[in-house]
């Protein structure tokens, strides 16, 4: 046996453990993972469709986008919002006669993965509307469909079969990527796990713990994209 049952006490809920602790900070890693990745889709989305349809200006901007935040460390980005972008706003804030205001750590999360998965997301979808032959959105345009039609009624059906592999791995990183928000003090299951180890001095037993966490959050999500793309793949043949 790896521990003793009075070391397994120590996940328990209420005073006695610190499984409550551990629950709520895997509520707030998904938390942050849902929101995040929901504004990487927008951003995505607008990202993939200013690129392919957008005018110069606009398409250089976005390869500017994608490309200064695939390249910086998300580390680092959160710490520009959260310390040098709190000071930046409250300076002007402060000048407009305005109270000081904190940015929330959860915040500062959700925009800062939000903007790097928008970059990946953006390049993901791209390909995948670029995958979509030209035939069939010529096909709505010659009956009479309006932008937004031929993308809701062919683009996107026919788009999100290529979408959603890379689109799940995406999910799955950003789930992950979650716990940098440590850094600034947000409790998500990396700094409850940090903390209940370091006071029980039990590392071995709550590191497993959150593997095991993060470990069962990877495979509901496979589940989840594995039924979602068979779902978007019906009427198509099976791939080998």
């Amino acid at each position: 046996m790896f521990f003793a049952a009075a070391n397994i006490g120590l996940l328990a809920f209420g005073n006695t453990g610190y499984g409550d602790e551990l629950f709520w900070g895997a509520v707030r890693t998904v938390q942050i993972a849902v929101f995040a990745y929901a504004f990487g889709i927008i951003l995505g989305l607008c990202g993939a469709m200013g690129k392919l349809s957008g005018g110069k200006t606009l398409r250089v901007v976005l390869d500017l986008y994608t490309t200064l935040f695939r390249a910086v460390p998300e580390l680092v980005l959160i710490l520009l919002l959260y310390y040098a972008g709190t000071d930046s706003l409250n300076k002007l804030v402060t000048s407009l006669g305005f109270e000081r205001i904190e940015l929330n750590g959860l915040v500062a999360a959700v925009f800062v993965l939000g903007f790097v998965q928008g970059a990946y997301q953006t390049e993901v979808l791209r390909a995948a509307i670029q995958a979509v032959p030209v035939g069939q959105t010529e096909a709505g345009k010659a009956y009479g469909m309006s932008p937004f039609l031929r993308f809701r009624r062919i683009t996107l059906p026919a788009m999100l079969p290529y979408a959603i592999p890379g689109l799940g791995n995406l999910w799955l990183g950003i789930v992950k990527n979650s716990s940098l928000i440590a850094v600034v003090g947000f409790t998500e299951l990396a700094l409850a796990t940090r903390q209940a180890a370091g006071v029980s001095k039990q590392y071995l037993l709550f590191f497993l713990v959150a593997a095991a966490v993060y470990l069962t959050i990877t495979m509901l999500s496979n589940q989840l994209f594995g039924w979602l793309e068979r779902r978007v793949r019906r009427g198509q043949p099976k791939l080998a």
